[in-house]
């Protein structure tokens, strides 16, 4: 059984910084795509990274860009989230998924379209 597990989350100050992890179990993801994704409170959830392991092409939301950055370590099916000037518009509960399409269209900013999720880990960022 698949199952990702997200870790990392806190409480940190407007301009910290947090790294989150996302280990997954069950099966192998080297060469699937992984994202996160994030949904605050009374509002839809959102894509925030995604990496396509083979070759390691990465994807950020434009809100993100330059401060998030999301890498993989194959040897131990995880990947990462490096936030960094966090804000408090940052704050929610952030998710990690990850898909079994390999297709070099698959859409890497379209949760619907993932075939697993983690529980979640709150961030949240105080101002």
């Amino acid at each position: 059984q698949v199952q990702l597990v997200e870790s990392g989350g806190g409480l940190v100050q407007a301009g910290g910084s947090l790294r989150l992890s996302c280990a997954a179990s069950g099966r192998t993801f080297t060469n699937y795509p992984m994202g996160w994704f994030r949904q605050a409170p009374g509002k839809e959830r959102e894509f925030v990274a995604a990496i396509r392991w083979s070759g390691g092409s990465t994807y950020y939301a434009d809100s993100v860009k330059g401060r998030f950055t999301i890498s993989r370590d194959n040897a131990k099916n995880t990947v990462y989230l490096q936030m960094d000037s966090l804000k408090a518009e940052d704050t929610a509960a952030y998710y990690c998924a990850a898909s079994l399409n390999l297709g070099p269209s698959f859409p890497v900013r379209t949760g619907r379209r993932y075939d697993y999720w983690g529980q979640g880990t709150q961030v949240t960022v105080s101002s």
